[in-house]
Formats: structure tokens, C-alpha cells, sequence
């Protein structure tokens, strides 16, 4: 388990919005639990990427554990040209990459989750939705972001879908804050 000083940050360079990165978006589906060493190895090769991650916390036995863990489990977001798209190979943690075909739709979805960390929300791993309501959150730090609205027992969460992956995160949001998109 890594020390928190120790984890990469979840966007290189950390002071660029994902939307300025330049080059095209890749999905590197990364071989089992290696997405912070490739996030390390593409930050010593000054290589953009998007690692969203959020903290995990459970107790064994008398303590208190707290890891960052990767949002989309197997998986990091990369931008760049093809010549760094082979560098991304020669780093043997890389399983598969995928090509992204609509790199607009992966961008737009990225960069909901991307303002969603930086407001601080705290995202968690959600189940992929095909259908449901459709909301737009209408104020507050998340204003501006889209999903589809899932409640249960305790909460109302706004599920933040990247359909490439057939993966989503949420984030819990209050009714009131919401509008239905048609």
C-alpha cells in the first residue's frame, strides 16, 4: 500500500484542465492493479493522463485503513500522439489499449468526472446504467454536470457515466439541486 505522498495525482500535469490536453484520447486497459505505476512511469515521460481515483476506507481490526484507489478499476485515461501511444506499450503494464472512436463523447464525459474531483465531491463506484432519468445539476459546486438520477434507501446519487468502459462513478446529490434534461 502506498504512503499518500506517494500516489500519482489523478491528472499530469496536475495544473491542466483535461480539455486542454493536446493529442488524441486512448483507454489503457492496464494489467492487473498496475494503474499508479503507469501513472508514475507517464509522469517521468511527461505523458498526459487522467487516473481518477477516490478514497476507500475500512476498518481491520482495531484500525483504520485509507487508500486511493483507481474510480474505474483496470483502467487509465491517456492523451497523446502516436509515437508516446508506443511509448505507452514499451512500459509492460499495459494490457490492452483502446481506441477511442468518438473522442468528443469520451472528453465530455471525462471532463464531468474531472470537475466532480475537483469540487471535491466524493465519487464512488457506481453500476452502469443503460436507462433511467436523465438530470443536470442546477447549482452549487457541481453545477453544469449530467446524469442519470438513482436513489436509494438512504440517498439520491447522480450516476456519472463513460459509456466506452460500460463504467460509472456517483456522487450523492441533494433532489432540490437537479433538473430532468430532455
Amino acid at each position: 500500500m502506498l504512503k499518500l505522498s506517494e500516489n500519482p495525482p489523478i491528472i499530469w500535469p496536475e495544473a491542466e484542465p483535461i480539455s486542454d490536453f493536446q493529442g488524441e484520447w486512448w483507454v489503457a486497459h492496464t494489467k492487473s492493479r498496475n494503474e499508479k505505476a503507469l501513472a508514475h512511469d507517464l509522469i517521468r515521460k511527461n505523458m498526459c493522463y487522467f487516473l481518477p481515483m477516490s478514497w476507500k476506507v475500512r476498518r481491520k481490526s482495531r484500525r483504520t485503513i485509507k487508500s486511493l484507489l483507481p474510480l474505474f478499476s483496470g483502467y487509465l485515461f491517456f492523451c497523446g500522439n502516436e509515437d508516446e501511444r508506443s511509448e505507452l506499450w514499451r512500459t509492460d503494464r499495459v494490457a490492452n489499449l483502446i481506441e477511442v472512436k468518438d473522442q468528443q463523447k469520451l472528453l465530455e464525459e471525462l471532463v464531468q468526472i474531472e470537475q466532480a474531483l475537483r469540487a471535491g465531491a466524493p465519487l464512488i463506484p457506481h453500476k452502469y446504467i443503460k436507462a433511467g432519468q436523465k438530470c443536470r445539476v442546477m447549482a452549487g459546486p457541481l453545477l453544469g454536470l449530467q446524469g442519470i438520477v438513482v436513489t436509494t434507501r438512504s440517498d439520491t446519487r447522480l450516476v456519472l457515466q463513460v459509456d466506452m468502459l460500460g463504467q460509472a462513478a456517483s456522487v450523492e446529490i441533494d433532489v432540490d439541486m437537479i433538473e430532468v434534461v430532455d
